[in-house]
């Protein structure tokens, strides 16, 4: 079970923010939006196989299997907060942005192709786009792909 440390409804607001100006998004936006993303994360995958790391604003343990409780996790996930928010909202897809070299991964478990973008972040940000009269990154508007890989989970 994740302990809630970030308010969701500053997260929600954090993530909107970043959504409709993500090139001007600095610390106070990508701090709780961060924070409140990889806690959803691990709320919704929880266990402690994978540490997703997003320096210098959080890391959160998910993921269910094998445990570890001091040194190295036996699997690891490291990206920048700019990319972390592109992937759980569906800008950028998992095999994207470990080509580029945005995402490292390495370990058991640590493919998060399947479980990723978040339903709950990925229409925030398509709703707060929708308020700015914008469209996604990649050029997809709004009601393209809705459901996601995930069906509507909160």
């Amino acid at each position: 079970m994740v302990t809630r440390r970030t308010d969701p409804a500053e997260g929600r607001a954090a993530l909107s923010a970043w959504a409709s100006a993500p090139e001007e998004a600095k610390r106070p936006v990508l701090a709780p939006a961060v924070r409140h993303t990889l806690e959803l994360f691990a709320e919704e995958f929880p266990g402690g196989a994978v540490e997703l790391r997003v320096p210098p604003y959080a890391a959160v343990q998910a993921i269910s299997g094998t445990r570890h409780t001091r040194g190295t996790p036996p699997a690891v996930v490291e990206t920048d907060a700019a990319t972390w928010l592109a992937l759980v909202t569906g800008d950028i897809d998992w095999a994207d942005a470990v080509s580029s070299g945005r995402v490292r991964a390495s370990g058991e478990r640590s493919d998060l192709s399947e479980l990723l973008p978040l339903p709950g972040p990925r229409r925030t940000a398509r709703a707060a786009r929708a308020a700015a009269g914008q469209n996604r990154a990649d050029g997809q508007n709004s009601a393209d792909g809705e459901n996601g890989k995930h069906g509507e989970r909160a």
